[in-house]
């Protein structure tokens, strides 16, 4: 393949990546759906290397084999109670430090960027999505609680970020440390495995509902009980980055407010700015006028290709700053783990709010 060809090549692949895909009230920007993909697949990949971490240590293999820091974003209230700690005391906790670093970086995109680490990044926003699909594929479409119910509800995550917000500031700095460096915290991450693999009748039930939910119910778990998300959103109305609609060019098809996953009323304002907004673009995908939605920073113009380089941008800057600050592996060793794993059932290793 001569140079001129594969120039032709990589231009066909860059504007095909800026593209959108779906019907046509369901489009998204396909470089959304390449990083959530690539973002979940990174998390089966996390899971089967703990596994694998968990069962050697079980087995009391020694040397272990290397634990997968990202396990860490599962943790994310200890990574919003580190973040406290690292405020209050100035310095960043060591045992579970990629917890905080990944709700760091969540709360600068949301700034920068709106809620674009939810609809860009989050895997559980990308399985939502899925299931979302897989109900319009069964029923023809998704379902909607009526208006009422459904105004209730979005209260939901609001009221669980404020009791974890409260609960953790009524910790004190002392008390944020103690919990940070007990033995709970300090096995939190095998204790979140264990939750998984010995998933007890009450958790399978509530994992159902949310399932089914999320089939039927556009973005269920996202829209209603998600704390993190509802964190962000508020973030996000700081956030230059918004959705802009130009009156004038808008021919009122109403296309944008059916593709909108967090059923705002696009097609009537003229920014959106509401903290349910994702910063997904769907709204933009679908529209059939180029002009008439775009999403913006100040003056600028960002297209679905442009955002994505600009998540991943924030991301990967997070990333690679706090591996090579020293800030991404926690400090525990592997006969800690050890010892850890062997009395994991024990009541030293319990939660102190038992």
């Amino acid at each position: 393949m001569n140079i001129l060809s594969l120039q032709k090549s990589l231009s066909a692949a860059w504007r095909w990546l800026g593209g959108v895909a779906g019907k046509k009230t369901q489009r998204s920007f396909r470089a959304r759906w390449i990083i959530q993909a690539a973002m979940a697949a990174s998390c089966v990949w996390i899971g089967i290397a703990f596994a694998r971490f968990y069962g050697a240590a079980r087995a009391g293999n020694l040397p272990l084999p290397e634990r997968p820091p990202g396990v860490e974003g599962f943790l994310p209230i200890g990574g919003v109670i580190g973040l406290f700690d690292w405020v209050a005391g100035g310095t960043l906790n060591r045992i579970h430090p990629a917890a905080t670093i990944l709700v760091l970086i969540a709360l600068v995109t949301a700034f920068l960027l709106r809620k674009s680490f939810c609809s860009w990044i989050c895997p559980v926003g990308f399985l939502s999505e899925l299931l979302a699909h897989t109900g319009r594929r069964i029923f023809g479409r998704n379902f909607w609680p009526w208006l009422w119910a459904d105004r209730l509800l979005r209260g939901v995550k609001y009221l669980l970020m404020l009791f974890f917000l409260q609960s953790i500031v009524a910790m004190g700095s002392f008390g944020l440390r103690a919990f940070l460096e007990g033995p709970y915290n300090r096995m939190a991450d095998v204790h979140m495995g264990l939750f998984f693999s010995r998933l007890s009748l009450t958790a399978g039930v509530v994992l159902l509902v949310l399932v089914v939910g999320s089939t039927l119910v556009k973005g269920f778990w996202c829209r209603y009980f998600c704390p993190y998300g509802a964190l962000l959103g508020l973030i996000s109305w700081l956030s230059p980055t918004r959705v802009v609609r130009d009156p004038k060019s808008c021919i009122d098809c109403g296309l944008c407010d059916r593709a909108c996953m967090a059923r705002l009323p696009v097609s009537t304002r003229g920014q959106v700015l509401d903290p349910e907004c994702t910063g997904c673009m769907d709204c933009v995908a679908v529209c059939p006028v180029g002009e008439a939605l775009q999403m913006r920073t100040g003056r600028k113009r960002l297209s679905g290709r442009t955002l994505a380089i600009a998540v991943l941008f924030v991301f990967l800057l997070g990333y690679f700053g706090a591996r090579s600050a020293g800030m991404w592996k926690n400090s525990l060793s592997d006969l800690e783990y050890l010892r850890g794993v062997e009395q994991i059932d024990s009541g030293a290793y319990s939660h102190p709010g038992r």
